[in-house]
């Protein structure tokens, strides 16, 4: 049943979603399955992807869906796949992969068909909060991929505050790659924050999206930072807006990325 992107679904299809959720939650892994993940080099990875979906500066149907692999230890893109989307599903909080997922998926299907030697190893990292089954784990359970949820700000939810504890912690962290566990109010340790870079002044937040422990999901992130956003989620951003740019907008600079 096809919905507008705009307004809220019906009490429907919020009932499909909630329980098509709770489905794939129970098949979700939350730790390391695959052998280089217990490697401190990771070695045997041998690619790692990003996913992103950028949006038209007024528009909340139109969309570019981007998927980047890169390769690894080398971070340099090997593969891209970037297409414009026109988004049917409303933005509700707590049932974003909803909105954007299915596109996600097309886009590592297609992977599977151009490139399929890139697929075994490739591990999306995926913009997701730490605050429960979010678009890495929806994607990573649909695709059977390892994947890692990374966000940029701390999403207030179960007890997670942007508070002056917060900030304290963050003060705290020194160099690149030190972390402190993000705590709810159940005692559940949700994600990490991470200084991803030595001269990050804003932390990412990590949390485990499938197949891969927390643990493995921060030392992977931290490998693939040259700047404070780990770079397939900042290729896939900056692809995404450039072809938006080329696509739709024809004319001016090219379209602003993810900060450094």
């Amino acid at each position: 049943m096809a919905q507008k992107a705009e307004g809220q679904p019906s009490e429907e299809i919020l009932l499909l979603w909630k329980r098509e959720q709770a489905r794939l939650k129970a098949l979700l892994v939350d730790r390391d399955t695959e052998a280089w993940q217990q490697d401190p080099d990771f070695s045997g990875l041998q690619r790692v992807g990003g996913v992103d979906v950028s949006f038209v500066k007024g528009d909340s149907v139109t969309a570019c869906a981007s998927l980047v692999v890169l390769s690894y230890p080398e971070l340099e893109v090997v593969y891209e796949d970037s297409r414009v989307i026109s988004l049917t599903a409303p933005y509700v909080s707590g049932f974003l992969a909803f909105r954007e997922a299915p596109f996600l998926v097309d886009a590592v299907h297609r992977l599977q068909e151009k490139e399929p030697i890139c697929l075994p190893s490739i591990v999306p990292l995926v913009l997701h909060s730490p605050a429960g089954f979010g678009v890495a784990c929806h994607l990573g359970v649909l695709t059977g991929l390892p994947c890692i949820g990374v966000a940029k700000k701390l999403l207030q939810v179960k007890g997670l505050e942007n508070n002056p504890v917060h900030k304290e912690k963050i003060r705290l962290l020194q160099a690149g790659g030190d972390t402190f566990p993000l705590m709810g109010s159940s005692g559940t340790v949700l994600g990490m924050a991470l200084k991803s870079h030595d001269h990050s002044t804003k932390p990412v937040y990590i949390s485990v999206g499938h197949k891969m422990s927390l643990e493995a999901a921060v030392r992977l992130t931290r490998r693939c930072c040259r700047f404070r956003i780990p770079e397939p989620v900042r290729q896939a951003d900056i692809r995404s807006r450039e072809y938006i740019r080329r696509t739709l907008c024809c004319s001016g600079p090219p379209a602003p990325g993810l900060e450094r």
